[in-house]
């Protein structure tokens, strides 16, 4: 029997993200969760911010009903080494390395494991992660619906084909770094025009995430919210005729297809 419900190996920001939003939402007790890490400063601060038993035995993480991969790619084999012969036979392994197939998961754990290929983003760290769920062959519906579960307490998850989980990269995985270009690139506008810097990043982000809010509760297509918004011959109309110029659009594309295309590099 698996000793703990939920271990994490791994507790850098992602997974401390992931572990605070699991927790919060009541879906594990501080004393049915477990992590791994490295360092004793991880250790001491993972303790401090969430209440739950920290290890630097990955052996000791591994031994739960469901366990995290929350790596970063290139220490994936030694945690694999580390934990492969201790993983129970009925956990439920889910991955959020970067790039591994599951393919390439069950050639280093086996053949006979429940796995979950995941994307979250890093807005997990405030709750509003999109995140990409992959389920292999071999896991459940329930084992499913418990992933997609554990995941929405730290933002919104969607079940995608794993053809697509490179697309996910750069429509989701890549994107919070594109999207903080544009809000810097706003701010610097505003303060061109006399906007204090503080206040200048805050109408940038606040209309973004306004903006976001928008497309997903009223289900409208972006062209029909941005059209109600663009009067004629008003500020808003001179504005995207600028950006058409300078051709944001084809930019923001070629930006998501250079992130998905290097995604499918990595893969191979």
């Amino acid at each position: 029997m698996s000793e703990y419900k939920i271990g994490f190996i791994g507790a850098g920001n992602m997974g401390s993200a992931m572990m605070q939003g699991i927790l919060a939402a009541g879906l594990c007790e501080k004393s049915e969760m477990i992590a791994s890490c490295h360092s004793d400063a991880t250790k001491e601060r993972v303790e401090k911010q969430l209440g739950i038993r920290v290890t630097q035995d990955n052996r000791e993480a591994s031994n739960a009903h469901i366990v995290f991969l929350a790596v970063k790619p290139y220490q994936l084999s030694g945690v694999v080494s580390d934990i492969k012969d201790s993983l129970p036979a009925d956990t439920l392994v889910i991955s959020v390395v970067a790039g591994k197939t599951l393919k390439q998961l069950a050639e280093l754990l086996g053949e006979d494991k429940h796995i979950v290929r995941s994307m979250p983003n890093t807005p997990a760290m405030v709750g509003q992660a999109m995140s990409a769920l992959c389920p292999g062959d071999l896991v459940t519906e329930d084992e499913c619906k418990t992933a997609e579960k554990l995941f929405e307490s730290f933002g919104q998850a969607e079940v995608v084909t794993e053809d697509l989980m490179d697309v996910v990269t750069g429509v989701s995985g890549s994107s919070p770094a594109f999207v903080y270009m544009i809000i810097e690139a706003m701010a610097d506008a505003a303060v061109a025009e006399g906007m204090q810097r503080g206040a200048a990043y805050k109408f940038a982000a606040q209309s973004l995430l306004g903006s976001a809010k928008m497309v997903l509760d009223t289900g409208k297509h972006p062209g029909e919210l941005k059209d109600a918004v663009t009067s004629p011959g008003g500020t808003t109309i001179a504005g995207v005729a600028a950006l058409e110029a300078k051709g944001l659009r084809s930019t923001m594309i070629e930006g998501v297809r250079a992130a998905v295309q290097k995604s499918r590099d990595m893969s191979r």
